[in-house]
């Protein structure tokens, strides 16, 4: 059991799993012994925004006022964050979220959608001066461009957090860690406190719009209990080419100033196509992804963390907890829209036995 997490289901020989357990309560922030409940699995922080996904075999525009048809487009929840919090709540984990949106139709979409999908957006806030973001996705079966628009993307507050929704959390997981330019500098600070109060806590990158691949990373790493970068993403942070060699480094500089006694690093990293890896102190684990023929691939690297943390959480077996997160985000290519083709735990339950055959 990882440390700060409590004890859920954990695999069976046949490769069953056990959804997460009941409420865990903690003492009392004032040492009264009152009990106070931890009664989310996951606290998500983050980016709200949707997509406006265009899904075509070729979706590339063509410039000179040309029309093209395309197969689908679609307005569906959006941002790394978002998606992440609604594959979490599909598997079954109680997940709430704290992020901002603007006062308009895209931020209500959003709020309305996510809570339609069991997540906790009570806390949420509403910027009436900025726009909610919003991205267009170009979306073929194997690649996507992505236009984006910040809005509220990156208005992420740590200071504005509520002590009760923080308290209520087992886990802290914050998405498009690039993106938050209003907390990056606060962020190793606020988990550092998350850590001490008991909580265990991750965050995915992706990818750096600046492109400098800095940005505080290395002030994360000690602080963090599992890294989500995809390859390219981890070897440009470690400035090395191989995605293995890359890993290794993020580990090693996750040791560096880690508080005492605190659990090894775990970085995971997603290969797309080619599945998945984790290194966790000198242990190395590879998955491939799941033969599966891929209709769009938004997403896919959210779900798959979604399915890893659930089996992290519980405390189940890297292999185990890998081998979940490569089905999840396998079988979420097989619809348009990073949500939609989430599965339940035990349709993942499912796949993976198939697959194990």
């Amino acid at each position: 059991m990882h440390e700060g997490v409590a004890a859920a289901g954990t695999p069976s020989e046949t490769g069953e799993v056990a959804a997460a357990d009941s409420a865990r309560t903690e003492p009392a922030p004032d040492g009264g012994g009152r009990p106070a409940p931890r009664d989310l699995d996951l606290l998500v922080m983050g980016e709200i925004n949707p997509d406006i996904v265009v899904a075509a075999a070729d979706p590339r525009p063509v410039f000179g006022q040309v029309e093209r048809v395309v197969d689908a487009i679609r307005i569906t929840i959006g941002s790394s964050s978002a998606i992440f919090a609604a594959g979490a709540a599909r598997l079954g984990l109680r997940t709430g979220f704290f992020g901002t949106v603007g006062d308009d139709t895209f931020g209500r979409f959003m709020l309305a959608a996510m809570a339609e999908r069991g997540i906790d957006v009570s806390a949420c806030l509403v910027d009436a001066a900025r726009p909610t973001g919003a991205s267009v996705i170009l979306a073929g079966p194997h690649d996507r461009a992505i236009l984006t628009a910040v809005g509220t993307i990156d208005a992420l507050d740590v200071g504005a957090v509520p002590d009760g929704l923080l308290r209520r959390a087992r886990h802290v997981h914050v998405g498009s860690y690039f993106f938050q330019r209003t907390s990056r500098d606060r962020l190793p600070a606020f988990f550092r406190a998350a850590q001490e109060a008991g909580m265990s806590t991750s965050f995915d990158c992706n990818w750096d719009p600046d492109d400098a691949w800095d940005g505080g990373i290395d002030a994360m790493l000690p602080v963090t209990d599992v890294f989500f970068p995809n390859a390219a993403e981890a070897t440009r942070i470690a400035h090395l080419p191989d995605v293995v060699e890359a890993a290794r480094e993020l580990v090693r500089r996750g040791s560096d100033n880690r508080p005492p006694g605190r659990a090894r690093l775990v970085v995971a990293v997603k290969r797309g196509a080619e599945g998945a890896l984790v290194v966790a102190g000198d242990e190395l684990l590879e998955r491939p992804a799941l033969p599966v023929v891929p209709v769009d691939t938004t997403g896919a690297g959210d779900s798959f963390d979604a399915g890893f943390l659930f089996g992290w959480l519980a405390g189940w077996p890297l292999t185990a907890s890998l081998d979940l997160g490569v089905v999840c985000g396998s079988i979420s290519t097989q619809a348009v829209g990073g949500t939609v083709g989430q599965p339940t735990l035990e349709e993942a339950q499912a796949a993976l036995a198939g697959w194990r055959r």
